[in-house]
């Protein structure tokens, strides 16, 4: 009976570590879609089709050849597009919409134990969106900072330091996703309180 109670106990346990994993890593990936929209969606699509990240089933079309090109086409023209000033703007001011959705696909996509596709969006909305939407709009203050101080010519450099941070912040979502959401909170609760200060 003991150890009945103990393996069940260990059953519940390993469900709860794989839904705190797979919350942690659409957190993890949403952040990554702050950044980058479409980074993330070719590299998970790409980790989801080789089986190295799993995806909600309903999410499958994420591997699928079509999607894979598309995602691959997108990020060049975005990483290529960020590097020029004014154009950069641009792309911040269409990105307010096109990251939060991605994180929040993304999100969705990573809860692969939640049967329901309806219910997987709802969730990668409440949780994706917003989470995607916090390191964006940080991108786009730090951005238009360094164009009024720079007069755009340090924006390239900028852009490269962010296509590091979202390929940092990618990895670190895939392999210590736990560690990757505890660091997008830690860093979300600096900015709130430092926002907060008169």
């Amino acid at each position: 009976v003991a150890g009945a109670a103990t393996a069940s106990l260990l059953m519940e346990l390993g469900e709860l570590w794989a839904w705190v994993t797979a919350i942690a890593l659409g957190v993890g990936l949403a952040a990554t879609a702050g950044l980058r929209a479409w980074l993330p969606l070719l590299l998970a699509g790409a980790l989801a089709r080789f089986d190295v990240v799993s995806l909600g089933e309903s999410f499958g079309f994420l591997s699928s050849t079509p999607a894979l090109v598309l995602f691959a086409v997108a990020t060049v023209v975005e990483i290529v597009a960020d590097k020029i000033p004014a154009v950069d703007h641009v792309l911040d001011l269409v990105s307010t919409v096109v990251r939060p959705a991605a994180g929040a696909l993304l999100a969705a996509s990573a809860l692969y134990q939640v049967n329901d596709p309806l219910i997987a969006v709802v969730i990668g909305i409440c949780v994706g969106a917003p989470v995607a939407l916090g390191p964006h709009v940080a991108k786009s203050a730090f951005r238009a900072a360094s164009s009024a101080t720079t007069a755009g010519i340090a924006n390239p450099i900028v852009s490269f330091v962010e296509d590091g941070l979202a390929i940092a912040l990618f990895v670190l979502a895939v392999v210590l996703p736990i560690l990757a959401a505890l660091m997008v909170a830690v860093i979300a609760y600096l900015v709130i309180r430092r926002l907060r200060r008169p």
